[in-house]
């Protein structure tokens, strides 16, 4: 239960009055996970997230079962949950994961792409440009399907191997992407390094490009503190999809020095302190990620979930 009252809404005019929270911890949040979770654990957790107000949930991801097991279960797995009014995006790495969310009626697709080549070699086996190569026939077929695309676009801000990524070539992977075709972009901070400074310049370069702030949205790390931070800056410049997982789930298999994805609860409490809208009902998200840390052993990293599930101990 969340305090009457709190936290008090002070908007402010120079943001948005209404975000898309794009959730992503039944997928993102929970590929890292070492013990399965079981197909109808997450598909209540699906629910569940549906029922708390979320309108955009990353269900699965057909990659080969062999790069990520934990998510071999996306044919079991989405049928399940297809009858939800939520949109439910899926990640595909190429024509044959294409072809298996197709089959299923998935309408909502995304592609992963890298702004660096050390990391699109760790994640992909291939340079940048032999990844985008290898999504333009993805993102045809796809757009040919009147499916929507997402482009993914890690280590925008930084990279474990190469350090700092230059602004101007996290525009041209950016601006490839859009030539492909796809509908939206996520801009990633896999290892958590951004700050706000930062943030503001990357996205007055992607302006200055023509990439047009609508087609974007942030994702971001929490690995030094600066999630929250980062996204109001990503706010403040006119953004309004803002990535986040339940309980603050998640990480990078190929990136090992990042952490959890911002916090879903956490950036809820913030936008509704700033007197946004995001049509999330707080308590149900709470309690559906006290839920899933419950099923997965340990308690939620997010504060928000656990400053409220202590206050909901104490009330009881």
């Amino acid at each position: 239960m969340t305090v009457p009252g709190l936290p008090m809404a002070v908007p402010s005019r120079d943001l948005p009055t209404r975000v898309r929270i794009h959730e992503v911890g039944a997928r993102d949040g929970l590929q890292n996970e070492k013990a399965t979770v079981p197909t109808e654990v997450k598909a209540e957790f699906i629910r569940r997230l549906a029922d708390a107000g979320l309108t955009t949930i990353e269900a699965t991801s057909f990659v080969h079962p062999k790069w990520v097991p934990q998510l071999a279960d996306a044919e079991q797995l989405f049928p399940m949950v297809s009858d939800l009014p939520a949109a439910l995006p899926v990640l595909v790495p190429n024509e044959r994961g294409l072809d298996r969310a197709l089959a299923l009626g998935a309408r909502r697709v995304a592609v992963f792409a890298s702004a660096t080549e050390s990391f699109a070699k760790a994640n992909l086996n291939r340079t940048v440009d032999e990844a985008l190569a290898m999504f333009e026939p993805v993102v045809g077929r796809a757009k040919a399907a009147s499916v929507h695309v997402r482009g993914y676009l890690s280590m925008c801000f930084g990279d474990p191997w190469e350090g700092a990524v230059p602004i101007p070539q996290v525009v041209k992977v950016c601006k490839a992407l859009l030539d492909l075709g796809c509908d939206e972009l996520s801009l990633g901070d896999t290892i958590g390094v951004a700050t706000p400074g930062h943030v503001v310049a990357l996205l007055a370069a992607l302006d200055e490009a023509g990439v047009p702030l609508s087609a974007l949205g942030v994702h971001f790390h929490d690995t030094y503190g600066q999630a929250l931070a980062n996204t109001l800056a990503a706010l403040q410049q006119g953004v309004t999809t803002i990535d986040a997982s339940a309980g603050g789930l998640g990480g990078c298999p190929y990136a090992k020095s990042a952490t959890g994805n911002l916090a879903t609860e956490d950036l809820v409490w913030m936008l509704r302190g700033l007197g946004i809208d995001t049509g999330i009902d707080l308590g149900r998200l709470v309690a559906t990620s006290t839920w899933m840390a419950t099923q997965l052993g340990r308690p939620s990293p997010s504060r928000t979930v656990r400053a409220l599930s202590h206050e909901d101990t104490e009330e009881h």
